[in-house]
């Protein structure tokens, strides 16, 4: 059976790394000419996507890879004064298993995973799916799949093709990220470094193996801007008026806008579709349910959603009719939540008002003040993001032994040992 996967990101070698193992035979197409390697932002997994990778064989590389931020300093628009917070004591608190890791490292550790199995097509695009699995390329000839997956992103091409413009979907919940790469910048290895005021956010954090420093900013918007997702000086010139003259840190990070070798920007945005299947299509990841990027543990998600999507392939012995509707239904909790807890971050990250400032900084405060029993106690009730994520739970879907090679016991069916495993204690 041959299935054609749109996007070689996260979900998408995630996606082709399971498929492969229950004995499909799979094509990952990419926009881009070669693998991203664009720098980025930091991406969390937590516990049941840990599992998952774990299970991959790619943990390690994963564990060595995490950029390691330990360190918080907070400033308060306006004040002289900082505050310090513990990050360790945090992410210790919220789950025994969690990395931070740049995305582009994340998607070259899984698409290294999948490589010799996989086929790539690198530098082409879907411009056309018929009902019968015929799919027409920008470059390549036509060929036939008999299932297609779109894992290519909140501006899915695949979407678009088979349910219609992105706007019908989204729903903008007051918000957008920007991300600028800072290569000359050093001596901040494990510390993040943060400005926060009414209605906006920057930050920065470094480590070591990143070579530099990523610049993130997150601002308030009562309604959606004008600009297109591809028109990047536009998005600059909107990222400037947020953020001029918030701190002389802050108009250091802008003044690199126009060197930077990398620049990420987009609204915080929720797709909310009653389905993501249709026919003999199917979405994954941010293309089918995203959170909102930055707020929404939408990696850990991407992540989850392609190891139940193969897996409900597989149990179902290939028949979509079957296999879509239990995907969904397999997923629709945790997509429900998924989008509460977005919104909650929102508002956390991005303070409305100045109580909420002087929140987010006291909150801070404690937590670093307080004994790690206490701090803990108190990072479990107002993180509810990590919560919600590590409690994930989710179906054992064994490999199927037929599509083993020879000589793999590792991979023989077993109890997950960690998704069934992953509610909070």
């Amino acid at each position: 059976m041959r299935i054609l996967i749109s996007g070689a990101s996260v979900a998408g070698p995630v996606l082709a790394y399971w498929l492969t193992r229950q004995g499909f035979s799979v094509t990952v197409v990419e926009r881009a000419p070669a693998l991203r390697k664009t720098g980025g932002h930091a991406v969390d997994l937590f516990r049941p996507a840990m599992n998952i990778s774990e299970k991959m064989g790619v943990l390690p590389r994963v564990e060595e890879r995490a950029i390691g931020t330990n360190r918080m300093t907070m400033y308060r628009e306006g004040a002289r004064r900082p505050v310090r917070a513990n990050l360790s004591k945090i992410f210790s608190a919220t789950s025994e298993r969690h990395v931070e890791i740049m995305r582009d490292d994340l998607s070259e550790i899984y698409y290294d995973a999948t490589r010799d199995d996989v086929e790539y097509v690198f530098g082409d695009s879907i411009t056309a799916i018929s009902r019968d699995g015929d799919v027409r390329f920008e470059n390549a000839a036509p060929r036939r799949f008999d299932l297609v997956v779109g894992a290519d992103g909140l501006h899915s091409n695949v979407r678009r093709l088979v349910f219609g413009e992105e706007s019908r979907f989204s729903a903008f919940i007051g918000a957008y990220l920007g991300v600028l790469t800072l290569p000359g910048v050093s001596g901040l290895d494990g510390e993040l470094l943060i400005h926060t005021g009414v209605g906006r956010t920057a930050g920065m954090y470094g480590s070591r193996r990143l070579g530099g420093a990523r610049a993130l900013f997150l601002f308030r918007s009562e309604r959606e801007l004008d600009y297109h997702h591809r028109d990047v000086p536009r998005q600059k010139e909107l990222l400037r008026d947020a953020f001029e003259g918030m701190h002389a840190d802050v108009d250091r990070w802008l003044d690199e806008l126009d060197r930077t070798p990398a620049f990420y920007f987009d609204s915080i945005t929720q797709l909310r579709m009653d389905t993501w299947s249709r026919g003999r299509v199917t979405l994954v990841g941010d293309a089918g349910y995203c959170p909102g990027p930055a707020v929404g543990g939408s990696t850990s998600l991407a992540v989850v959603g392609a190891y139940v999507l193969a897996g409900e392939l597989a149990r179902a012995g290939g028949d979509h009719e079957r296999a879509f509707p239990a995907y969904e239904r397999a997923m629709a909790e945790h997509v429900r939540g998924s989008r509460v807890v977005a919104l909650s971050a929102a508002k956390t990250l991005v303070p409305a008002s100045r109580l909420g400032v002087l929140e987010l900084v006291q909150g801070a405060r404690l937590v670093s003040a307080l004994p790690a029993g206490p701090s803990r106690a108190l990072v479990r009730l107002t993180t509810k993001s990590a919560r919600f994520y590590n409690s994930m739970t989710i179906d054992d879907y064994p490999p199927s032994p037929a599509a083993l090679p020879p000589g793999e016991p590792g991979m023989a069916p077993t109890s997950f040992g960690g998704l069934d495993a992953g509610r909070q204690e």
